[in-house]
């Protein structure tokens, strides 16, 4: 897996929704009305990113969840990682 340049990094993130460059990963937090609403988006991404094989890093406070995608292989951000936040925020 390719790292994206700059230029592709900035194109794919006029395709997401409110998630934000951080480094070199791209991350959102998510907010849910309990703990068993946001352990259950948890598990609904766990379902996603087992399929798309490429598996994000998750946070959970109470009713928050925040979500940081970076290819580790490739050094910084791919097409997977915008993949995969498209394919979470359609979850959502």
């Amino acid at each position: 897996m390719k790292k994206n340049s700059n230029i592709e990094i900035q194109e794919a993130m006029k395709t997401l929704n409110n998630w934000i460059l951080y480094e070199d990963k791209i991350k959102k937090q998510f907010q849910f009305k309990d703990f068993s609403e946001a352990i259950a988006f948890i598990v609904r991404i766990g379902i996603l990113a087992e399929k798309q094989n490429h598996h994000p890093e998750l946070h959970n406070v109470y009713n928050k969840v925040t979500i940081e995608l970076t290819t580790h292989d490739a050094g910084g951000l791919s097409d997977k990682d915008f993949l995969l936040a498209r394919s979470i925020d359609a979850i959502s």
